[in-house]
C-alpha cells in the first residue's frame, strides 16, 4: 500500500513539471551603457599676472548708482578676462602696478592728468570730469550738450499724458539753443496729437510757452511758472535745462503739475514724471573694447536714455511708446525740427 502511494506521488511530481515546459523564458534587461558627460569648461581663475581694471567711485555716491557702475565695469573686465576692482581714490601705488591697463574714473577728479603721463601703459576714461581734454592715454566721456531731443521727448511725453493737452515750457529769452529747443517742444507734441484739438474749445493756444528775460532775477523764475501754471492752465511743464535749477525745480514740485528735465533733483519733486539724461553706462560699454585695446584719447558720447521713470504716472505701456520714439530720434529716423 505505501509502495502503490509512492508510486502516485511521483507520476504527480512528473505530470507538474511537464506542464510547465511553454514558460516563456526570461529575457536579460539590456545593459545600459552610461553616455560620457564632457567635463564644464573650465573658468579662467584671476591670477597676480592678469590684466587689471580699476573704477575709481566718489566713497559718497549713493548706492543704486554706485552698484550700478560696479556692476557694469565687473561684468565687461569679466568678459575680457581683466582683474577687476574698485577704488575711492588713485594713490601712486595703484598706478605702480604692471597690471593695470585700464582706469574708469568718476568725480571728483581722482587726479587723472597727473597719474595718466606716469602710467602710459594704462588707459585712462574720465567720466563727466569737467575740464578734462582727451589726448594720449586719457580717452573722455562728456555730457551730452544736446537740447532739442530732450524736449522734442518732454513735448511728446506730457502730451500723452494730460488731458486736453495743457503743456507748456519755460525758457530764457533770446538764447538761440533754447529757442530750438522750443520748436522741437511742439514738434513733439505734435507728433504725439496732431493738430491736438481737445474736445473743449480752449482760448489758450497750446504749449503755452513763457521766455524768461535774460538777467531776470532766479528768485523771480517761480513767478513765471505761476504765470502758465495758474493763467494759463498748464498742467505739465519742461524747463529749459539753464533755467531749471534745483531750488525751482522744487518749487514747480509743489503746484501740482507734471514736470520732465534732464537732472533730477534731490529729494524728488512732486509730480517728476522721468529725466532725459545721458546713458553713462552704455558709454562705457562702447568705450570698452577701445580702452582694452590700447586705443586713449577718445572722445566718447554718451547716448541719451530715460531715468527715475514714475510708473504711477507713466504705465509701462506708455513708457515703451516713449522708449520706441527716444530710439527712432537717436537713430534720425524722427527729426526733432520737422518729424
Amino acid at each position: 500500500m505505501r509502495v502503490k502511494q509512492v508510486f502516485l506521488f511521483v507520476i504527480a511530481i512528473l505530470i507538474l513539471t511537464a506542464c510547465g515546459g511553454d514558460e516563456t523564458p526570461e529575457v536579460a534587461a539590456p545593459t545600459v551603457v552610461p553616455s560620457q558627460t564632457p567635463p564644464p569648461s573650465a573658468t579662467p581663475i584671476p591670477t597676480l599676472s592678469t590684466p587689471l581694471a580699476l573704477l575709481v567711485l566718489p566713497a559718497d555716491m549713493d548706492k543704486t548708482t554706485s552698484d550700478l557702475y560696479q556692476r557694469t565695469v565687473y561684468d565687461l573686465a569679466l568678459a575680457s578676462g581683466f582683474r577687476f576692482q574698485v577704488r575711492n581714490a588713485l594713490s601712486q601705488q595703484d598706478i605702480a602696478d604692471p597690471t593695470l591697463k585700464v582706469v574708469i574714473a568718476l568725480p571728483p577728479d581722482p587726479g587723472v592728468l597727473t597719474y595718466a603721463p606716469a602710467a602710459p601703459n594704462v588707459q585712462f576714461l574720465a567720466v563727466n570730469i569737467p575740464n578734462l581734454p582727451a589726448g594720449g592715454n586719457i580717452s573722455v566721456l562728456a555730457p551730452s550738450n544736446e537740447v532739442e531731443v530732450p524736449a522734442f521727448l518732454a513735448g511728446y511725453t506730457l502730451a500723452m499724458l494730460l488731458d486736453e493737452y495743457h503743456l507748456g515750457m519755460l525758457y530764457p529769452d533770446g538764447d538761440q539753443n533754447a529757442l530750438a529747443a522750443l520748436n522741437a517742444f511742439n514738434n513733439g507734441m505734435r507728433y504725439y496729437c496732431g493738430l491736438c484739438d481737445g474736445i473743449y474749445i480752449d482760448p489758450v493756444a497750446y504749449p503755452a510757452v513763457l521766455g524768461i528775460p535774460p538777467n531776470e532775477d532766479p528768485g523771480k523764475f517761480g513767478g513765471y511758472a505761476n504765470v502758465l501754471i495758474n493763467d494759463k492752465d498748464v498742467d505739465g511743464l519742461y524747463i529749459y535745462p539753464s533755467l531749471a535749477s534745483d531750488d525751482f525745480l522744487s518749487y514747480v514740485g509743489t503746484q501740482g503739475v507734471y514736470l520732465i528735465g534732464i537732472s533730477r533733483p534731490e529729494p524728488r519733486p512732486g509730480g517728476w514724471v522721468m529725466t532725459v539724461t545721458p546713458d553713462t553706462i552704455k558709454a562705457i560699454q562702447t568705450a570698452w573694447p577701445q580702452l582694452t585695446a590700447g586705443q586713449g584719447g577718445q572722445n566718447v558720447q554718451s547716448p541719451l536714455g530715460l531715468a527715475d521713470v514714475d510708473p504711477g504716472i507713466l504705465s509701462d505701456a506708455k513708457l515703451r511708446m516713449v522708449k520706441e520714439t527716444l530710439e527712432s530720434l537717436i537713430a534720425g529716423r524722427i527729426r526733432t525740427s520737422n518729424p
